[in-house]
């Protein structure tokens, strides 16, 4: 039974960084057949993972990579969670769920500078001029104090960005708060 962790944050393309893949060499053929992979990849890192009550393994298109999740206290764990579940979210084009684990008044700047609400960036996602095919989290380093959280890693995106597919790599850091029982994605 995994909790209700109304957590995670936003992850682009072309506004801050997000979910990391193994091996950019890795993203080539369909999305379903990417997909596919990841899940087996998924699967070989998660064998502990729903020891606790976080089934990382329901992400079909959302591989970790370069973490002993067995080694994640509580808070670290619920951190990594909330970010995976919003990385599915975004392959899925789910705003209700994206909604959920976004602070309201989050603001993502592109790499050219351009800046958008979460709402602007949202219905980019919802009408297809961002597209998600697979994310992963790879090498991620959490931490945690009290109501504040980070989590750092580098990403690879297989995405399809104003038109444009590719495989995205960044490095970055997504900050979280703990608010009414959950990580949410916040600004810095």
């Amino acid at each position: 039974m995994k909790p209700a962790l109304p957590a995670a944050f936003l992850v682009t393309v072309l506004l801050f960084s997000s979910c990391a893949a193994a091996d950019p060499a890795e993203n080539t053929g369909t999305p379903t057949e990417i997909a596919e992979a990841w899940t087996e990849k998924t699967e070989l890192v998660a064998e502990d993972e729903d020891m606790r009550g976080y089934a990382f393994t329901e992400f079909a298109n959302v591989t970790i990579t370069g973490i002993d999740i067995s080694s994640l206290n509580e808070t670290e764990l619920a951190i990594l969670y909330a970010q995976a579940r919003y990385c599915q979210a975004m392959t899925d084009a789910d705003i209700d769920t994206l909604r959920e684990l976004v602070a309201e008044d989050m603001i993502y700047t592109h790499m050219s500078g351009k800046r958008q609400t979460r709402e602007e960036y949202f219905a980019d996602i919802a009408d297809g001029s961002l597209r998600y095919f697979t994310i992963g989290i790879a090498d991620p380093v959490i931490q945690a104090d009290g109501e504040k959280g980070s989590i750092t890693y580098t990403s690879v995106l297989n995405a399809s960005a104003y038109g444009a597919r590719g495989t995205y790599r960044m490095k970055g850091t997504h900050d979280y708060e703990l608010r009414e029982g959950g990580w949410i994605a916040v600004n810095k």
